[in-house]
C-alpha cells in the first residue's frame, strides 16, 4: 500500500450482524501465532478473469453480501446512496469483486475444508459528501491462512463536478509538494514512534533498537513519491471545502502489523503552494 497532533489508530468497521458472527467464529478457530517479522507484499487483489464484461456506463447493484460455507466466509457492506455517483459506484464494486476473486482463487486451491474458514470481511463507509467531493473508505481483511488476514485499506475520493477520481498523482503540479508532505508526515509519525518507545517497559538498548527500526520503516514508507501516499481522505473545512488531507498507511508500510493502520492529517496550508490548478479551488485555507 502510503495523531499525535496528527496520528490515530484505525477502528474496525462493523459489518452486518450475521456476517460478523460467522467471521468471529472463524477467527476463534485460528491458532494464535506471533507476527512474522518480515513485511509481506501489500495485497494485490486480481481481477476476476471469468467475470462477464459489463457495459461501460452500467451502474452495478451494490447489495450487501453475506455468504459462507465450510470453506469460506464473505461479508461485504456498502454505504447507502452511493449509486448516485455511477463512476464511484463502479470503483467500489470493482475493488470488492477483485478482493472476492482473490479469496475464491484461494478457496479453489483447497483440497479440503480448512481448519479455520478463509474469509473476506470488507466494509465501505461514506466519509464526506458535498457538491465538490464525495469520499468513501474501504477497510477490512482477507484471510487465506496463516496467523492473520491481509489488511484491506483503500480510500476513494470522487469529484462530482469533474466526474473523476482524485488520485495522488493528480494532487500536485509541482513535485516539490511530495517533499513537503513527506517531511510533514515523517515528523508526525516519528514523534508518535518516540512516544511509543518511551512508554514501553524496555531496557535502554532494546528501546533504542525498537525506535531505530520504527524510524527506518517510516523513512522507507513515506519517501517523497506519490506511490507512498495513494490512500487519503479529505478533511472538510468550515466553508465546506477541503481543509486538509488525512493520509492513511496500512500495516507494514510505516510500522509492524501490531501497530495497525496509522494516519497523519496534513493541513491545507502545507498543500496549497503545490496543488494542481484543477484541484486548487477545492481546498480552503
Amino acid at each position: 500500500m502510503p495523531r499525535n497532533p496528527g496520528t490515530t489508530r484505525f477502528n474496525p468497521i462493523p459489518l452486518l450482524a450475521a456476517g460478523m458472527a460467522a467471521v468471529l467464529l472463524a477467527a476463534c478457530q485460528r491458532e494464535a501465532a506471533p507476527d512474522h517479522p518480515a513485511a509481506p507484499e501489500p495485497p494485490q487483489a486480481p481481477v476476476v478473469a471469468d467475470a462477464p464484461a459489463a457495459e461501460p456506463d452500467a451502474v452495478p447493484a451494490l447489495a450487501d453480501v453475506i455468504e459462507h460455507d465450510p470453506r469460506y466466509v464473505v461479508g461485504i457492506s456498502y454505504p447507502p446512496g452511493v449509486a448516485a455517483d455511477p463512476g464511484l459506484a463502479r470503483a467500489l464494486h470493482e475493488y470488492a469483486e477483485a478482493a472476492r476473486g482473490e479469496l475464491m482463487q484461494a478457496v479453489a486451491g483447497l483440497d479440503a475444508a480448512p481448519t479455520a474458514p478463509y474469509e473476506l470481511s470488507l466494509g465501505f463507509r461514506e466519509l464526506v459528501r458535498n457538491a465538490g467531493v464525495v469520499a468513501v473508505a474501504a477497510d477490512g481483511s482477507l484471510y487465506t491462512g496463516g496467523a492473520h488476514g491481509q489488511p484491506l485499506v483503500a480510500r476513494f475520493v470522487w469529484l462530482p463536478g469533474q466526474q473523476r477520481m482524485l488520485t495522488a498523482q493528480d494532487l500536485f503540479a509541482d513535485p516539490a509538494g511530495w517533499k513537503a508532505v513527506s517531511g510533514y508526515v515523517q515528523e508526525q509519525l516519528g514523534a508518535a514512534a518516540h512516544t511509543r518507545a518511551a512508554d514501553g517497559d524496555l531496557e535502554p538498548g532494546d528501546r533504542e533498537r525498537l525506535l531505530a527500526g520504527a524510524l527506518k520503516m517510516i523513512a522507507e514508507g513515506t519517501g517523497a513519491d506519490p506511490a507512498n501516499f495513494t490512500e487519503f481522505e479529505p478533511l472538510p473545512a468550515a466553508d465546506g471545502r477541503i481543509g486538509g488531507l488525512r493520509f492513511v498507511f496500512p500495516p507494514y508500510q510505516v510500522g509492524p502489523y501490531a501497530d495497525g493502520v496509522q494516519t497523519v492529517d496534513v493541513p491545507a496550508a502545507v498543500l496549497r503552494p503545490y496543488l494542481a490548478d484543477d484541484v486548487d479551488g477545492l481546498f480552503g485555507g
